[in-house]
């Protein structure tokens, strides 16, 4: 009925011609999709429709008189508002949780696939890394690998900052790719999306890989291996054999119940859950301490050096400094005598705005005293830049010596050879797991596997303590504290 058919995308004017139906599924197979988002012309998707290969199903249900988004899981009324349909002529309640998504609203159904599904390639030699791991790493692969083998349900990798978690992937990746499974490697952000790609790519050189967050060129997500960030999973359902769910511990996923519901979705039921974290949130060291979540522990940096250890900065006049956008003194004095000024910095602030007004300031009082060759050797950055992406490649090809970011390059980032600062790190935005994090910022090459991170404060917080204990603990346990 479909073979030879012309099918048009309604958005580019482009004609696409399908050998068969069968390459439809590589298009739509474990997506859960708007109709807006299936961009077929409108007589082909009514007979699929028809023909049972698009199933529509209810975007909003209501159980107990309570409304339940089926994209997002939303089901917090305050989340929900109402809008005149102009389709219907009546009033229709629509998710506002999810709506940078493209809005779901009552009236309007939800597709998923259910023609045939498609049939992944099996790669005989998929991996072209000819690199070799340490023991540690190699004794994690090992278990990733026999998970993924054996269709476990999860398992916890808990690896240090700077560990090689993702040199650890590759052999259980390998794997299931020889195994004709599809993966999906989830992420928090899309900064990270953007850095692990061509890592990937250069491992997986004959692998088709695609990268999905907001503003990305990768749209139909066709590949075989998925890089994506959390928030791209709310159009996946039952999509994925392997899902390796990046920094668990990171906001917006722990933080975000539609996430975690999300990524439970996209697997199949048969499907292999693998998280990432250098810093596991206390459910889920409660989860391994009752043994009811299977993990693998690798203490060590790759290269065998010790996680810096942060050093305490008291700074008394921090809150004067800070409203007058200013470092407080003992960074400039640090700063100014630091024991390996060929370090290109990273300043960690608790805002965007003291991120812009900082930036300027700072630029003034160093290229005074001959710290910066010029305006442009100190950039900041943040989530709302738009140019984040080519500042923090510049800052890691040393086309610039410092950079003043907000927590959002407090992981998932490498940079070969840093000192680290943060400035007001008794701020409640720096809780222990992003302290640990951008600790772990610092020291990642074995070429420089030591790096400076200091925590200006006018105050200790718990954080800051457990932080730094967390840090000695980890080093004592892989045998370097």
């Amino acid at each position: 009925m479909f073979d030879q058919h012309l099918l048009q995308l309604n958005d580019s004017h482009l004609h696409i011609k399908f050998a068969d139906i069968d390459e439809l599924s590589y298009l739509f197979s474990g997506k859960l999709l708007l109709r807006s988002e299936i961009h077929l012309v409108e007589e082909h998707f009514q007979e699929l429709v028809t023909s049972g290969c698009f199933t529509p199903i209810p975007s909003i249900k209501k159980k107990f008189f309570q409304p339940q988004c089926q994209r997002c899981g939303n089901a917090e009324r305050s989340l929900f508002a109402a809008i005149p349909c102009q389709t219907c002529n009546k009033p229709h309640i629509y998710c506002r949780k999810c709506i940078e998504m493209g809005r779901v609203i009552e009236c309007e159904p939800l597709y998923c696939w259910n023609g045939p599904m498609a049939k992944w390639q099996r790669h005989e030699s998929p991996c072209s890394w000819d690199g070799q791991l340490t023991v540690d790493q190699q004794r994690a692969a090992d278990r990733i690998s026999q998970a993924i083998i054996k269709n476990e349900k999860e398992i916890l990798v808990w690896a240090v900052c700077g560990a090689g978690k993702t040199e650890m992937l590759f052999p259980g990746i390998t794997k299931a790719l020889q195994l004709g499974k599809r993966i999906c490697l989830a992420t928090p952000r899309a900064d990270v999306v953007r850095e692990l790609l061509p890592r990937f790519q250069q491992a997986f050189s004959k692998i088709s890989i695609q990268a999905l967050y907001g503003g990305s060129e990768d749209r139909d997500a066709t590949a075989q291996f998925i890089i994506a960030t959390t928030h791209q999973l709310l159009r996946f359902q039952h999509a994925f054999d392997v899902m390796i769910i990046d920094e668990i511990d990171a906001f917006p996923y722990h933080a975000d119940p539609s996430l975690p519901f999300a990524a439970n979705r996209s697997i199949i039921s048969t499907g292999t859950k693998i998280y990432l974290t250098a810093t596991p949130r206390q459910k889920h060291r409660m989860k391994i301490a009752s043994k009811k979540l299977p993990h693998i522990f690798v203490p060590l940096r790759f290269h065998g050096y010790p996680l810096p250890v942060p050093v305490f900065k008291m700074c008394p006049a921090l809150r004067k400094d800070l409203e007058k956008n200013l470092p407080p003194m003992a960074f400039i004095r640090w700063l100014k005598k630091r024991e390996h000024p060929d370090r290109q910095l990273l300043i960690f602030v608790p805002t965007i705005a003291l991120a812009e007004k900082m930036k300027a300031k700072l630029i003034v009082l160093l290229l005074k005293d001959g710290f910066l060759k010029d305006d442009f050797d100190l950039v900041s950055v943040h989530a709302s830049d738009q140019d984040r992406e080519e500042k923090v490649n510049h800052f890691r090809q040393k086309k610039m010596s410092m950079l003043i970011t907000t927590t959002i390059l407090e992981r998932g980032v490498t940079f070969p050879s840093v000192d680290v600062a943060v400035l007001d790190a008794g701020n409640r935005v720096f809780d222990e797991a992003a302290l640990v994090q951008i600790a772990g910022r610092a020291g990642r090459s074995p070429k420089d596997p030591t790096g400076e991170v200091l925590f200006f404060h006018d105050g200790k917080t718990e954080a800051m303590v457990q932080a730094v204990k967390s840090i000695k603990a980890m080093n004592k346990r892989g045998g370097v504290g």
